[in-house]
This record gives C-alpha cells, sequence and structure tokens, in this order.
C-alpha cells in the first residue's frame, strides 16, 4: 500500500493515502463539500447515510461511524476516547490495510478521521468503492446465483478465516460481487486477526443466519439449502 501519512492538530487527527489526498483537511469528509463541488454521485441508507463520491477518476465512499442497538438511540455517534490506536477509524483503517497488504479482496482505505471534544470522539472513514458491484443480497432478490458464485463465496470466506481475520457482521449484505464474479468483503469496523480457530464455524453460521432471516422476509430471494452446501464444500472445514 501506498505510503501512509498522519496530520494532527488540537482536536482531530486525519490518517490518509498521500498518492490520493497530498494534503486533505476536514472538507473531504463533509459530504457537502463534495455536493458543492458537484462529485457526489449518490448515497446509502443504512445505519447511517454513507456517501460515494468521485475524486481523481476514482469513486469513494465516505462512512461516519454511528453507534447501534439501544444505546444508539442515546449517543448516534460518540465513543469515548482512550487512545488514538484504539479508535475505530483507526483501527478499520489499519485493519484494511493489512489484509489490502496480504492481496485479501478487500476496500482499499484511503484516509480516516478522528475528531476529539472531551473525553469522546467521533469518527469517519474514507475507502475505495468496488467498481462494478452489489451486495450479495440484492443479486439474490434478483435471480439466482450459480453454482461457480457460490464456491466462490466460500472459498473467500475460507481466505479471510485462514489470515485469521475475524469480520465482527458477517451477513449477505457485506458480501459483494463485481461484474467479474469476484467476491469481495466490506465493513470492517469492530473486526481483527484473531489467532484461534475457535471462533470461525460460528462466524460461518452468521452468514447463514443472515440468508435465513432475508429468506424469510423477502418475498423473492434466491437461496436453498443446496447453494449453503455449494458454499461450504468450498470453504471446507477449518483446520
Amino acid at each position: 500500500m501506498p505510503n501512509i501519512q498522519q496530520i494532527t492538530n488540537d482536536s482531530s487527527t486525519i490518517i490518509f493515502n498521500d498518492e490520493i489526498f497530498a494534503a486533505p483537511d476536514l472538507t473531504i469528509f463533509d459530504s457537502q463539500y463534495w455536493r458543492s463541488q458537484q462529485q457526489l454521485t449518490g448515497s446509502a441508507t443504512g445505519r447511517g447515510t454513507t456517501y460515494f463520491f468521485e475524486h481523481a477518476d476514482n469513486e469513494y465512499v465516505l462512512r461516519h461511524y454511528r453507534r447501534g442497538g439501544l444505546i444508539g438511540k442515546l449517543i448516534t455517534d460518540q465513543y469515548l476516547f482512550r487512545g488514538i490506536l484504539r479508535t475505530r477509524p483507526w483501527r478499520e483503517f489499519k485493519l484494511l490495510g493489512d489484509m489490502f497488504n496480504l492481496g485479501l479482496p478487500v476496500p482499499e482505505p484511503v484516509a480516516a478521521l478522528v475528531t476529539r471534544q472531551g473525553l469522546t470522539y467521533r469518527g469517519d472513514i474514507i475507502i475505495k468503492r468496488i467498481a462494478n458491484s452489489k451486495d450479495v443480497f440484492s443479486r439474490l432478490c434478483e435471480g439466482p446465483l450459480s453454482n461457480e458464485v457460490w464456491h466462490a463465496i466460500g472459498a473467500c470466506i475460507r481466505q479471510f478465516h485462514d489470515h485469521n481475520v475475524y469480520h465482527h457482521d458477517l451477513n449477505i449484505h457485506n458480501v459483494m460481487l463485481d461484474e467479474s464474479n469476484k467476491i469481495w468483503l466490506i465493513d470492517f469496523d469492530k473486526c481483527a486477526i484473531h489467532a484461534s480457530n475457535n471462533w470461525k464455524q460460528a462466524n460461518v453460521k452468521r452468514l447463514l443466519r443472515s440468508l435465513h432471516k432475508e429468506q424469510n422476509k423477502q418475498p423473492i430471494f434466491h437461496f436453498n439449502e443446496q447453494n449453503w452446501q455449494t458454499l461450504m464444500a468450498s470453504y471446507g472445514v477449518t483446520p
């Protein structure tokens, strides 16, 4: 990965790829800035709003860190500051960089922001968008996937597990499929390298639960148990 730089002032720290942003300031983490430059290309709504923008002939993803669950209803986007290296943007950026260097199919990290306010902080991250891709959930709502794609999903997950990458939220929305049928994983917030093997089967079962959940919710969802057996045949047995 290219050289990573860091800029720190009294309240904020930016880490960034200096080949994409030579001397960034806080504006690159502001969707309204990209809108004013007529470079905002779209958005997606989940826990919060994720924005897509163009810069230097590439498309990027801007995401603000937001809490989920019950606490997220009370404290939407603030986290206890316990040092820059323990912040969520820093840890996700670093993990993405490590995985990118290993050749794992993940988005390239571009920049991250930690903004302190007293004992708390807020965070943002920018990653490169995976070109011409959709999440597998959307694809399954449109039509069935081939056995080759199900094999590719199983092999992709096994590749991450062989590098001891624990994906905290391995669900069908975080598995991406591009136009060449390559599988990617996204959203590595709260993820980490775990040296043991005792979490891997539970991690795979989490993906199965998400498939069953969507199968029960969606009027049309092209998934069956044979698809899962195909995936697992490619994943193999955890060592």
